[in-house]
């Protein structure tokens, strides 16, 4: 069975998909953008401000399932400019221990409200 899980800590989708659906013991949690759910503004702070924000609301998500951020098996970050990876992997870094969770990177063309990265991420469920 498909669960939406959607946190109130968590800024609202900026279209027609869910947040993260759970099914059985996954969490597939959908691009996190450095949007501040409090304001629904998008972070127009340094590259590091943006990871944190965007590592923050996957974060509430994840909490949200009953999980931690050692559940995250695997995360795809998306960054508008790859030289802003080195300062996004700092970061990140706060964020996982080891054993880090997989990852994949990209440079794409341009994302969302014209954010400096994105973020999505598995986790497996206890």
């Amino acid at each position: 069975m498909k669960v939406q899980i959607k946190p109130a800590d968590a800024p609202a989708a900026v279209g027609p998909y869910s947040h993260s659906i759970r099914m059985d013991n996954l969490l597939f949690i959908s691009g996190q953008l450095p949007i501040d759910p409090a304001t629904g503004a998008i972070c127009e702070g340094s590259i590091e401000d943006s990871t944190r924000q965007s590592l923050n609301n996957l974060k509430a998500i994840v909490e949200e399932a009953g999980a931690t951020m050692d559940d995250v098996a695997k995360t795809t970050v998306f960054l508008a400019d790859v030289a802003d990876g080195p300062a996004a992997n700092k970061v990140y870094a706060e964020f996982f221990s080891e054993p880090y969770p997989a990852r994949s990177a990209f440079q794409v063309a341009a994302l969302p409200l014209g954010a400096r990265i994105e973020i999505e991420a598995i986790v497996v469920l206890k």
